[in-house]
């Protein structure tokens, strides 16, 4: 007898199963990928047949044009081309790096061990703090930063060895996962102040490096359950042959965890690309970025659907195209590390 408990894959479906599911898979693709249609025939409509449709099928219903093309990419110029160009900058520069410091603390946090005193920790935060209230107040951002320091390696050094409660990798891991429960808000006017003092403002510069700190614990928390069901037994050989842990890490871990770099880039991508409060904030026209663009031509000309859709288009085209060309790694990547035992 056949167990009927027995998990069925989808060869094992009956042709009309097959069908049906194939039917239901049909039907959800058209429901997920109309809205890009509709940004696609759009963006090809004058600006009566958008109020006037809705109109579907171009050639059919209306006749397609390249007016709002010419309009953004022409008549705009400089005001699509430079957002674009920051966008791009911003999302590729930031991501790289929130990969590559991310990954490498991961990776510190699944195979060693490590034991900071709470005490301590209270005290780095302190002295931080202390760092910015000077700052505030109006001390130089290099003075009140050195003092920051000075201060916490006295305190370290004094009432810092009394302490002996200390924290585990878990709770290293936590505290940064919840650095992304923290809602952006809240931290705006901080940001603001500080980039202010030190005369960053209106900077990719600024954009880049809150960018690697809001998207780091997201790496963190990816690769270190992608490296946490990676083998040991590959690392322990090659430290057998007398490699060193970064020979280890560059020639044996990396090359292995491609898939989950490439998942783990793709997301911060996005995060960064999409990206808009902290991008309000920090920048006025410089360093703007596409999604401060889409919303100054919404504000500023109001509603205009086919030129915004040729906005949005510019602006998701590199990000799907990405997606598209590494899918192979990123369906490897978020699916290996979920698997464990």
């Amino acid at each position: 007898m056949t167990n009927p408990f027995r998990r069925r894959s989808v060869t094992d479906l009956s042709p009309r199963a097959k069908f049906a599911a194939f039917l239901v898979l049909l039907f959800w693709a058209l429901v997920v990928l109309f809205p890009i249609y509709w940004l696609f025939v759009t963006s090809f409509k004058t600006p009566y047949e958008v109020d006037k449709g809705p109109f579907y099928i171009p050639f059919v219903d209306f006749q397609p044009t390249l007016d709002a093309w010419k309009y953004i990419l022409l008549d705009l110029g400089n005001d699509t081309i430079r957002p674009y160009v920051n966008t791009v900058i911003v999302g590729l520069s930031s991501s790289i790096l929130a990969l590559l410091l991310g990954s490498l603390a991961a990776y510190a946090l699944v195979r060693f061990t490590y034991r900071p005193r709470v005490g301590i920790v209270g005290l780095f935060i302190a002295s931080v703090a202390f760092a910015f209230v000077a700052t505030i107040l109006g001390a130089p951002a290099l003075i009140g930063f050195g003092s920051g320091i000075a201060v916490f390696l006295i305190l370290a050094q004094t009432i810092g060895r009394r302490f002996v409660r200390a924290f585990g990798n878990s709770d290293i891991a936590f505290w940064l996962i919840s650095q992304r429960i923290l809602p952006p808000i809240a931290v705006a006017i901080p940001i603001y102040v500080l980039f202010q003092q030190v005369h960053l403002l209106d900077n990719i510069a600024a954009l880049i490096v809150t960018y690697v700190a809001t998207n780091l614990p997201i790496v963190v928390w990816l690769m270190r359950d992608y490296f946490a069901s990676l083998p040991r037994e590959l690392e322990e050989s090659a430290a057998v042959d007398g490699a060193s842990v970064f020979r280890i890490v560059r020639s044996i871990v990396l090359p292995i965890s491609i898939p989950g770099l490439v998942a783990s880039f793709l997301i911060v991508l996005i995060f960064a690309w999409n990206e808009f409060l902290i991008a309000l904030v920090l920048t006025s026209a410089n360093a703007q970025t596409m999604p401060l663009q889409v919303a100054a031509q919404n504000a500023t000309r109001g509603p205009q659907w086919w030129a915004m859709s040729v906005l949005i288009l510019i602006m998701i085209a590199p990000v799907v195209a990405m997606a598209i060309a590494l899918e192979r790694y990123i369906t490897r990547g978020i699916l290996v590390g979920a698997l464990k035992g």
